[in-house]
């Protein structure tokens, strides 16, 4: 195959794929529930944390408390980080690409997609974000989550069309 430009093209084909929404979508990566079981694993461990501090068992006896909370607040603002980006990330599928923000964001072009499978636990998709596994032509691999029956549909209609294009199931 020789392109407009005189080139010729080297590898398969680029995949292309057009959400049936125009300009794409965009969706919450976790489900309310998820979210909410969250904030109360982070509050109640912060809770507890202070408990503990107020009672005098999170320090040990004749230890300096700045160093001996040093642990405890670190391991809670891991913690707060993590919930932080569970409530605030969006993935987001366009005709480019798919994204997701996150503690490290992800990216992945769909020309280049070799590869997709939907990982889901049926009737639990209120808990359990469904997951999109992606690989490229040369092996690099992503997954991104979901909370959204649209963007779900749009992830299903993806592999199927995937699927053909490259011709294997």
């Amino acid at each position: 195959m020789v392109p407009a430009s005189g080139t010729t093209q080297v590898g398969p084909p680029p995949f292309r794929f057009e959400p049936r929404v125009p300009g794409g979508l965009r969706a919450p990566a976790f489900s309310r529930t998820f979210r909410l079981i969250a904030t109360a694993i982070v509050a109640g461990s912060a809770w507890w944390m202070f408990q503990l501090w107020q009672s005098g068992k999170l320090a040990p006896a004749g230890s300096d408390a700045v160093v001996a909370l040093g642990w405890p607040l670190a391991a809670l603002a891991l913690m707060a980080y993590t919930w932080w980006h569970i409530q605030t990330s969006t993935t987001r599928l366009t005709a480019e690409g798919l994204h997701q923000t996150w503690i490290w964001d992800k990216k992945m072009e769909l020309r280049e997609l070799a590869y997709g499978k939907l990982f889901r636990v049926r009737g639990l998709e209120w808990l359990i974000a469904p997951r999109l596994y992606v690989r490229t032509l040369l092996g690099k691999f992503a997954v991104f989550y979901t909370a959204d029956r649209e963007m779900l549909a749009e992830f299903e209609r993806l592999i199927q069309e995937l699927q053909a294009f490259r011709g294997f199931r």
